[in-house]
């Protein structure tokens, strides 16, 4: 039976972690049985190709961001497919957008400038990537980004605390993020390609949703080893458990290496599989990409116009 909480945090529960194991042969059976079963194909692939773009969290996260980098960015956010391909699908644009713009700091009062409104802008905070500077220079970059109009924070968990088992710090540090995010949505990002094991991806995502995060998220994009598809399932059906015993959705938000409609259309497929319809909406599933809507657009010019486009046909990315 659901317990239903009306509250944003939830009592460390340290014996509920301890509970935790994983069979990693059971899940790659899983994953890769997936693939191989289900297949999405012609104008249904376009629906969903359509929806995904729905979903996208656009990023430039850069050594080499600019002001006219970050305005590109924001146009195609809010005009992701070429005129050319929605009259040949018969589309109206007036509702395809993406889901957030992701920036890191010093360009969110430029992106807020730029959307005026019409997409959230969301920030990398806490220490990114590695989330390793102090807990009170972290919870100042959160301030800091909130004052500049941040709508989104995409926080970087202290990995450290993972590999240590130090489940109690990670709860405290997690919570403290929340408090300070007074309201806004937060990201927790575990950094799974830093800690080790899908037994600790387990864990820490259900920590992590103890102490109050609105979504759990793989990666920064920047470890050797980024979202895929068995450690999204181990994060899936910890925000299923959770959703059971708690009565509380929580978002999912796989980053780093989803580069290609086929990526995409093999994570919806893992999303509709493991939580539902219900999950698929830009509430409760994010999808990080820098590049990756270059390749849906590419897709979706050749299912309407019955060949691939030169470059100059896709809108800038």
């Amino acid at each position: 039976m659901k317990k239903n909480f009306n509250n944003s945090f939830f009592d460390l529960d340290i014996n509920w972690i301890k509970e935790i194991s994983i069979n990693l042969s059971a899940v790659e059976r899983r994953t890769t049985s997936l693939i191989k079963r289900r297949t999405v194909k012609k104008e249904y692939q376009v629906a969903w190709l359509l929806k995904a773009i729905s979903l996208l969290d656009l990023t430039t996260l850069s050594g080499d961001d600019t002001l006219g980098k970050v305005e590109k960015l924001c146009a195609k956010g809010l005009n992701p497919i070429s005129d050319l391909i929605l009259k040949q699908l018969k589309i109206k644009n007036e509702n395809i957008k993406v889901g957030a713009i992701c920036v890191y700091h010093d360009l969110v009062i430029h992106a807020k400038k730029q959307l005026k409104g019409q997409l959230p802008v969301a920030v990398v905070s806490t220490g990114f990537p590695a989330g390793l500077s102090s807990l009170q220079t972290r919870k100042k970059e959160i301030l800091n980004s909130i004052n500049s109009g941040a709508d989104e924070i995409d926080i970087v968990i202290n990995r450290s605390f993972v590999l240590r088992n130090e489940w109690t710090k990670l709860y405290d540090e997690v919570r403290e993020f929340k408090e300070i995010a007074n309201g806004k949505k937060i990201k927790a990002i575990l950094g799974v390609g830093d800690i080790a094991t899908l037994r600790n991806v387990a864990k820490a995502s259900l920590v992590a949703m103890m102490a109050g995060a609105d979504f759990i998220k793989t990666s920064t994009g920047k470890e050797k080893t980024n979202a895929n598809l068995n450690n999204s399932l181990v994060m899936l059906r910890m925000i299923r458990e959770f959703y059971e015993y708690t009565g509380k959705k929580i978002g999912f938000k796989p980053a780093g290496g989803i580069s290609t409609a086929k990526d995409v259309l093999n994570y919806l497929i893992l999303m509709f599989e493991e939580l539902g319809n219900e999950w698929i909406n830009p509430s409760l599933f994010r999808i990080g990409a820098s590049s990756l809507l270059i390749d849906i657009e590419r897709q979706l010019y050749h299912y309407a116009l019955g060949r691939y486009a030169t470059n100059n046909k896709i809108a800038m990315s």
